[in-house]
């Protein structure tokens, strides 16, 4: 998709990881609170917004392998902020710590230029 080439990488990266975590917490919620007919639409929801996901991670016109390590820190941040708005969970150390080393490790395969 040529559109793609033209709008920055950063842009896709932050509309799939609202998408993958939003996806995935509506899926959450539809096994643990959801009965019924509410659990099939809030399946399906979670359904079209996971591959919602994956296309566009798949849009950012950047090597896949780059892309990938920006995104695991994106999907790190995001998701430990929808988790604390949407589940009441707050952040503990070793989480932060680890949540550090996934930020860091995906700088470091995105940004590392090797000759």
């Amino acid at each position: 998709m040529k559109f793609a080439q033209n709008i920055h990488p950063i842009f896709f990266l932050i509309i799939a990881t609202l998408l993958e975590v939003c996806g995935d917490a509506i899926i959450r919620s539809s096994i643990y609170t959801q009965t019924g007919l509410t659990r099939i639409a809030y399946m399906l929801v979670g359904t079209c917004l996971l591959f919602g996901y994956g296309f566009s991670l798949n849009l950012a016109p950047v090597e896949f392998g780059k892309v990938v390590g920006l995104y695991i820190a994106t999907l790190f941040i995001v998701w430990q902020v929808i988790n604390y708005f949407t589940f009441r969970t707050p952040i503990s150390m070793p989480v932060m710590v680890g949540g550090a080393l996934v930020v860091i490790g995906g700088l470091i395969i995105t940004f590392w230029e090797t000759k």
